[in-house]
């Protein structure tokens, strides 16, 4: 079958495309758009959760920076991180995450956790970060998780 065909009509020949070939033109652009759109927003989601990697790497060097000076990971009688100084938990332009921070045994333990935000791509996403190094997936797309690991692709991914 040729791509333009020419039809004799009263004023000469007409040139165009006939009505088979748009619909297959649609529905390769279809099959396509079925496999590229889902890729493209897994692409997406795998970059905002570098945020929240990089933040809680980030916030434990401020708390072991803390420990050294205090002996403590935060006030003993409270349940926060570090002081208002060291604390930088309440990251201004956080774009895709929510951070919270927990001390126990006295302050000598930590968990920084962060949580996906509800308007973004990696809603239903929370990761964490002890003071051991221990890091931890406990939500990954909206189901409760409990790899050891950050997960990226799957909750039981942890390469």
């Amino acid at each position: 079958m040729q791509a333009h065909t020419s039809t004799p009509t009263a004023g000469g020949f007409s040139r165009g495309f006939t009505l088979i070939e748009v619909m297959i033109v649609v529905a390769i652009v279809a099959i396509l758009a079925s496999v590229a759109v889902p890729a493209y927003t897994q692409y997406i989601r795998r970059g905002a959760m570098q945020e929240a990697f990089t933040n809680l790497a980030s916030q434990r060097v401020r708390l072991e920076q803390f420990y050294q000076d205090n002996r403590a990971y935060g006030p003993t009688a409270a349940t926060t991180c570090g002081n208002a100084a060291a604390n930088a938990l309440v990251i201004a332009d956080s774009k895709y995450f929510d951070y919270s921070c927990t001390t126990s045994n006295s302050g000598q333990n930590y968990t920084i956790t962060a949580t996906g935000k509800s308007s973004s791509t990696v809603n239903g996403y929370a990761y964490t970060l002890g003071d051991s190094g221990a890091k931890g997936t406990t939500q990954f797309a909206g189901s409760t998780a409990t790899a050891a690991c950050w997960a990226i692709k799957s909750a039981s991914d942890c390469s």
